[in-house]
């Protein structure tokens, strides 16, 4: 039988730190308030910048920040199981909202908020938070729940190609390996 737990600490080969990009991939915090921040900043500069020329570049704006939205989500919950989206998603969106609306405030406060194509004002920043609620959480949850999808069907496909009942049977057929 394995010794999971030595009894010398010199038996441990070498603790791995995570690399600075992996922790601030698994802190949920810092993930979605730059995610916030970024989408709030990059709204601000294509509505400041002017209506786009053409339709298709509105829709590109948009797309490249449902991108971004995804990304960031993607980048985060790869850190764990499946079984632990169904509440980090919905708790990313939220502190991402709550980032984007701070940033929104801090916006509003320079004059450079914008709701479509005029100025926002304060009394705009409820409305405002709502939607972005709304779309960001609509969003986020349909991706997870595609992304989980098709997670769980490749992970089916892998365990029937390799003749296999389970994840845990490979994983005791390569403890046996390292044992031998």
């Amino acid at each position: 039988m394995a010794h999971f737990f030595p009894r010398h600490t010199v038996a441990w080969k070498v603790v791995h730190e995570p690399s600075g990009w992996r922790r601030l991939s698994l802190s949920l915090a810092a993930m979605a308030g730059i995610t916030g921040v970024v989408l709030r900043l990059y709204r601000a500069f294509v509505l400041g910048s002017g209506a786009p020329e053409s339709f298709g570049l509105a829709i590109a704006a948009f797309a490249l920040g449902v991108v971004v939205l995804c990304g960031m989500a993607t980048l985060h919950l790869g850190n764990y199981t499946v079984r632990h989206w169904w509440w980090r998603a919905p708790l990313f969106v939220l502190v991402e909202v709550a980032a984007e609306m701070v940033t929104s405030a801090a916006l509003l406060a320079l004059g450079d908020e914008y709701r479509g194509s005029a100025s926002a004002t304060w009394h705009d920043w409820p409305a405002m938070a709502l939607t972005a609620l709304r779309w960001r959480f609509l969003v986020v949850c349909s991706f997870v729940l595609i992304l989980g999808g098709v997670v769980q069907l490749v992970r089916y496909v892998l365990i029937k190609r390799e003749h296999r009942e389970s994840t845990a049977a490979a994983v005791r057929h390569s403890a046996e390996q390292e044992t031998i």
